[in-house]
């Protein structure tokens, strides 16, 4: 399932287990970077705003929440991020 209405198709929560399983199979820091990145406006989009703020001080928490951010809100709100990256890596 590679093609980009396959992945369309796919709910939030597989895309970010995916995106995060290539990721960490292929040792993709960058995408895992991006991820830690872009957790914290993902919360506060999911409506999250105190875990948002809390994030962008502890780097440990971002880590632990980039392999959580599968959650239904938060994998919502990061659906762009976890689609264009299995496009890009299509096999």
């Amino acid at each position: 399932m590679t093609e980009p209405d396959d992945l369309d198709a796919l709910s939030s929560h597989e895309l970010h287990d995916r995106a995060v399983r290539r990721a960490l199979h292929h040792l993709d820091v960058g995408f895992l970077w991006k991820l830690l990145r872009a957790i914290p406006a993902g919360e506060a989009a999911a409506g999250h705003p105190d875990n948002a703020a809390a994030d962008a001080v502890k780097i440990s928490s971002l880590i632990s929440d980039t392999l959580d951010s599968g959650d239904d809100d938060i994998a919502d709100s990061l659906r762009p991020l976890y689609l264009g990256y299995l496009q890009e890596h299509a096999d």
